[in-house]
C-alpha cells in the first residue's frame, strides 16, 4: 500500500462552510480514490474491486474478479429459458445465488473488515447487506432484471420497480412495510419512523461512501485507528461538510493521540452541529483532552 507522503496540502472545501481543518498531509491513496469514485469510465462493480485494491489487496487483479462475476451471471442465464416474469426470475435468482452457490449475509462476524470489500464477498460467499446487494444486482442483469440499490436507513435493501423490496443478506427475502419498520426498530431502537423517501434509489458515489464509512466502522470494532481514520479521510474527501465525519475524525485523532487536531475537529462538529444528542460527550471528551495537554 502506498504510503502517506510529507509535504502539506491544504484540503478542498467549500468556502460557504469554511471548515477549520487547517491542513492536511498529501495522501496519495485519497486523491486516487477521489479520481476514481468521480470517474464515470468505471461501473460500480470496477468501483468497488478498485476500492479493494486501494485499501487492503494492493496485488488484487479486477479482471479476475469480473471474470469470476460473469461466470456466476452465466451459469445462471444458462439455467433458465426464456422467461420474462420478474417474480419467477427473483426466486430463481435467489435459488441460484443463495441455495447452489451458498452466498449468505454474514451475521455471525458482521463487523469483520473483509464484508466490505467484494472480492472477499466473492470468494468467501458472505458479507454486508450493501456487498452481498452490489453482487445481487449485478448477477440479476444476467437475465435480464433491472434491479436497483436502495439506501435504506441502516441496511441496504434493492428493489424491483415499484413492486418488490428484497434483502439480499436475508436470501432475497420479499419486504413488506411491517418488515421495513422492523428492520429501523431493530436499528435504531424504535425510534425512527418509516417514511417512502427510504426506499429511494442510492447512486453509485452515495454506495462508495457508505461502504468507506462501514468499512471505518468495521475497524473501530477491531481497534485499528489508523485504518479508520484513513476511512474518514476518504469520506471527507468527497463529504467535507459531512458533521459524522468531522467528529468521528476528531475522535480517531484523539484515540491516536493527536490532540491539536482532535480539538479542530471535535470543536467544529460542535459549531455545525451544536444541537446533536452527542454535544455533553463530545464536550467531555475536549474537556479531557485540555486536561491531559
Amino acid at each position: 500500500m502506498t504510503g502517506v507522503q510529507t509535504c502539506a496540502l491544504p484540503i478542498f472545501i467549500p468556502k460557504k462552510t469554511e471548515l477549520v481543518i487547517l491542513s492536511e498531509k498529501f495522501d496519495p491513496l485519497v486523491a486516487e480514490w477521489i479520481s476514481f469514485v468521480k470517474n464515470p469510465n468505471f461501473n460500480l462493480i470496477e468501483k468497488c474491486l478498485k476500492f479493494s485494491q486501494l485499501i487492503e489487496y494492493p496485488d488484487l487483479h479486477v479482471d479476475e474478479y469480473i471474470k469470476k462475476i460473469n461466470r456466476i451471471g452465466m451459469s445462471l442465464k444458462e439455467s433458465i429459458s426464456d422467461v420474462k416474469n420478474p417474480t419467477y426470475l427473483i426466486s430463481i435468482l435467489n435459488e441460484h445465488l443463495f441455495e447452489n452457490l451458498g452466498y449468505s449475509g454474514d451475521d455471525d462476524d458482521y463487523y469483520n473488515p473483509k464484508n466490505n470489500f467484494l472480492n472477499e464477498v466473492i470468494d468467501k460467499k458472505t458479507g454486508l447487506p450493501i456487498t452481498i446487494s452490489i453482487l445481487y444486482v449485478e448477477i440479476a442483469k444476467f437475465i435480464g432484471l433491472d434491479l436497483k440499490i436502495v439506501g435504506f436507513p441502516g441496511h441496504i435493501l434493492v428493489k424491483y420497480n415499484e413492486e418488490m423490496i428484497l434483502d439480499p443478506f436475508y436470501d432475497g427475502r420479499l419486504l413488506n412495510i411491517d418488515d421495513l419498520q422492523e428492520v429501523l426498530d431493530a436499528n435504531f431502537d424504535g425510534e425512527l419512523e418509516f417514511k417512502p423517501e427510504f426506499l429511494d434509489e442510492v447512486e453509485p458515489e452515495q454506495i462508495l461512501i457508505r461502504m468507506v464509512r462501514n468499512l471505518k466502522n468495521s475497524y473501530i470494532q477491531s481497534f485499528v485507528y489508523e485504518k479508520a481514520l484513513r476511512c474518514v479521510n476518504m469520506a471527507l474527501a468527497i463529504e467535507p461538510e459531512s458533521p459524522e465525519d468531522i467528529r468521528d475524525k476528531g475522535i480517531l485523532e484523539q484515540r491516536l493521540l493527536n490532540s491539536k487536531k482532535a480539538l479542530q475537529y471535535l470543536n467544529k462538529y460542535l459549531e455545525i452541529n451544536p444541537n446533536a444528542e452527542d454535544v455533553d460527550f463530545i464536550l467531555e471528551l475536549i474537556r479531557s483532552i485540555k486536561t491531559k495537554n
